[in-house]
């Protein structure tokens, strides 16, 4: 790397420190920057920028958002007593790409984990808590991920919702579409054959 002039070296250490970016990809993606039009590295840099200035938690769902209330938040069509609790941002996505579900979100921003020091205060189950004490929400939708910290989330989330009169759900899980059993692992299996349901 060291036949490159400062410049280009330090636009690769940047873009090398990015998740996923090795230094080949960032040496890639700087040479690429380099050779497009001023237009397109200027707006790529006044839309980092941007991001930056604008980007800010939802007040409500605690999701990505321009302003204090997301789009999906602020949508009056969405079904307000449906709540679905996810862990992060990019479960809320998924969902959303799926075209499933029409309620709103609550993002936890983590999962339980006892052993990595994440207790109940160290993510948003207190504002969940808040947000059913509300009254608004008939059913909250646990849509954690289902490995141990996941399921360890969702059972102590619905633990706590015992008292408050909603309908707690969990989202299905089991051997995938398409999926060849004779690879799925003994966790997965016994979860599908406990969710079985009639045809």
């Amino acid at each position: 790397m060291s036949h490159y002039p400062p410049s280009i070296l330090n636009v690769i250490r940047h873009l090398s420190r990015l998740p996923g970016i090795g230094e080949k990809t960032a040496e890639r993606l700087t040479l690429h920057i380099l050779r497009a039009p001023r237009r397109d590295a200027e707006g790529l840099a006044r839309s980092i920028l941007n991001l930056k200035e604008k980007a800010r938690l939802c007040e409500s769902c605690f999701s990505l958002s321009d302003s204090d209330i997301c789009r999906i938040c602020g949508n009056p069509a969405r079904d307000r007593g449906l709540l679905c609790v996810v862990e992060n941002v990019a479960g809320m996505v998924a969902i959303e790409r799926s075209g499933a579900f029409y309620g709103l979100y609550h993002v936890l921003h983590g999962v339980l984990s006892p052993m990595d020091g994440v207790g109940p205060d160290d993510i948003r189950i207190r504002e969940l808590m808040t947000r059913i004490q509300a009254g608004e929400v008939r059913e909250v939708v646990l849509a954690t991920n289902t490995n141990l910290e996941g399921e360890a989330t969702a059972a102590y989330i619905a633990d706590r919702l015992g008292g408050f009169g909603v309908k707690v759900s969990r989202i299905a899980s089991g051997v995938p579409m398409g999926g060849d059993l004779t690879y799925v692992d003994q966790v997965t299996m016994k979860r599908a054959m406990d969710t079985r349901h009639a045809l």
